[in-house]
């Protein structure tokens, strides 16, 4: 008889379910994708009812719950951050202290609530509590391919820890060593991600993709007035410029001073400052990483490293790791954030709490993070003509070479397929696909179609047999998790005009074959796609392949700036009219725009999410 453990995160941002059978993860997603509200943090009902649905199984067949974080240490850190800080701690204790004490400790007992709802009053499993940097340490360990490997955990702050190390061998995790609250490495990131005018635990992405437009010119002053760091990775955070552990925001006014002055305001211009910035702490970081890594390889004698944690999703860092060779292999969590320490904190019961037998694969446990929901054919079709819509359906074997056409002339095509992907990014199942050779692709996708800013870069998806030929990687990357060179055959020389540009003027200058994937600095967050993993995926970018000498598409998220990844057909038809896609793809179903009647809403959508 299979045995069930259900994981959840929820109460900070992006709450989620995760569902094991018999140790092995069959369904995962983040409440988000339901409510339509990105990094949703409320209870994950819809996540959990969905995992609860595709096992076809009741609540009550759940053997137990874990959750991502235990709130006794949380509540202990609090007090120790408040009383160490004194009187400028206050305000914040007189603030918090109540909510804890009446709402926030009672996590168990606001999960049993919850749950009892799917079960009309009925009986609940019992409800762990697993420390947060256990949770993440656990979703990358047990989830990776590795028999035995080193476990690197970098986040904002957990209950007290924000860089954790572990070793995991078989079905154990044992802890080394964690650098505490308020030293976090995430916190120093998400610091300038405030300054540089993005949202906190939101934005880093974007500081990340903008970096290669500066230079690192503040690197010396980050290093000497806000972090300490030994030549082991071991670092130490000056306090007197940072707000976030007793105040209300990330940064205080000697952090200004210290920079030039105020925080740049949300959707003002982007100055030379901030790409500076933004190159600047990139840099630290990814030093700061990099010197963690060989002490990390160095104590625990491990070839494999896995990473997870917010910090896990800087796939530029990661990529500079890979490329170091310190470790022979380095897996990161697709999940890396706080959604995946809900199937973190369900590996922590299965395998550390209840010594289940791990068994060793020749691959990842992660499914190709293609663990969500699916809508069948006809349910799609239904969907879409109670929304009016007018589509063709065609045979599925010939789907593959119709939408490779389509994006060969130059189309925009969304493409919903299979199963929904888990994490941050989509993979080839909630997908917008361009032609990558198109040096307009990506201005136009950004700024017509995702309605975000024109220097976000976009991945290519390349098929794993031709990834070495476009681009500098000699192994799998299936989570576009890691940055990478684009090949040096494949690149274009600048002219010298083309070399003076600076900022986002570099953004003009075509230099590769693929201009739509490859970022100023000739880099490329490539994701490797196979035959197994996502079949017809593969199949369409062979069709591509085949008509154009190109085996890449252009890969960005089913969505537009501040909208949640699309989870149903509704979804995707809605962000398909209200957008300058050109076809939408949902399962053998073709929606082409120009044959869809007109489209009307009565508020202006755009002010439906907010801005990222």
């Amino acid at each position: 008889m299979s045995r069930y453990l259900l994981g959840l995160s929820a109460y900070y941002h992006d709450s989620a379910a995760a569902l094991l059978c018999d140790g092995q993860l069959i369904a995962a997603a983040q409440e988000e994708r339901f409510t339509r509200i990105k990094q949703d943090s409320r209870f994950p009902s819809l996540a959990t009812a969905f995992c609860l649905q595709h096992a076809g199984i009741d609540l009550i067949d759940v053997e137990a719950i874990y959750y991502y974080e235990e709130p006794r240490l949380k509540f202990r850190r609090l007090l120790s951050t408040y009383t160490s800080f004194g009187l400028k701690g206050l305000n914040r204790f007189v603030h918090d202290i109540p909510v804890w004490l009446t709402d926030k400790l009672h996590v168990v007992k606001k999960i049993r609530h919850e749950l009892s709802k799917l079960t009309n009053g009925g009986v609940v499993p019992p409800i762990y509590c697993v420390p947060h940097h256990e949770s993440h340490a656990a979703s990358a360990f047990y989830a990776s391919p590795f028999p035995d490997a080193a476990v690197l955990c970098i986040d904002g702050v957990g209950e007290l820890a924000t860089t954790s190390c572990w070793v995991g061998r078989g079905n154990s995790l044992r802890p080394l060593w964690n650098i505490n609250f308020p030293h976090s490495l995430g916190l120093l990131y998400s610091a300038f991600t405030y300054f540089c005018g993005f949202k906190v635990d939101s934005g880093e992405y974007k500081l990340m993709g903008l970096a290669p437009y500066g230079q690192p010119t503040y690197a010396g002053l980050i290093r000497d007035h806000l972090i300490d760091v030994k030549s082991d990775g071991s670092f130490w955070l000056n306090m007197e410029f940072f707000d976030y552990a007793t105040g209300k925001t990330m940064i205080n006014s000697r952090f200004e001073r210290l920079f030039g002055g105020p925080p740049r305001r949300p959707e003002d211009r982007i100055t030379e400052r901030e790409f500076n910035l933004a190159a600047s702490i990139q840099h630290v970081l990814e030093d700061i990483v990099l010197k963690i890594a060989v002490s990390v390889r160095a104590e625990t004698g491990q070839r494999n490293l896995c990473l997870a944690g917010g910090v896990a999703l800087n796939c530029v860092s990661n990529g500079k790791i890979l490329k170091s060779g310190v470790f022979e292999s380095v897996w990161a969590q697709p999940a890396s954030g706080d959604c995946g320490g809900a199937l973190g904190a369900a590996y922590t019961g299965w395998y550390s709490r209840m010594g289940e037998t791990r068994h060793q694969m020749d691959h990842d446990g992660m499914r190709g993070a293609y663990v969500g929901t699916s809508y069948p054919d006809e349910q799609a079709a239904q969907l879409l003509d109670e929304l009016g819509a007018k589509y063709e359906t065609v045979a599925t074997s010939d789907l593959p070479a119709i939408v490779a056409q389509l994006i060969s002339q130059g189309h925009v095509v969304g493409w919903f397929q299979g199963r929904m992907e888990y994490g941050p990014r989509s993979l080839g199942s909630r997908s917008i696909l361009g032609d990558p050779r198109n040096p307009d692709m990506q201005s136009v996708m950004n700024l017509k179609i995702k309605n975000r800013e024109s220097f976000r870069p976009f991945a290519p998806a390349v098929l794993a047999e031709h990834a070495s030929e476009w681009f500098e990687i000699d192994r799998a990357s299936p989570y576009m998790l890691f940055v990478v060179p684009v090949a040096k055959g494949r690149r274009k020389d600048a002219t010298a005009e083309e070399e003076g540009k600076t900022g986002i003027e570099k953004l003009k200058v075509v230099r590769s074959s693929i201009p739509a994937v490859t970022h100023v600095d000739f880099s490329a967050r490539v994701q490797t796609v196979d035959d197994k993993s996502n079949p017809l995926f593969y199949r369409l970018i062979t069709a591509f392949h085949e008509i154009t000498g190109c085996p890449i598409l252009v890969n960005t998220s089913f969505n537009v700036r501040g909208e949640p990844i699309v989870e149903s057909p509704t979804d995707a038809y809605r962000c398909f009219m209200r957008t300058a896609m050109d076809y939408l793809v949902i399962g053998s179903h073709i929606v082409r725009k120009t044959s869809q009647p007109a489209w009307e809403e009565a508020v202006d959508w755009k002010e439906e999410f907010q801005l990222d």
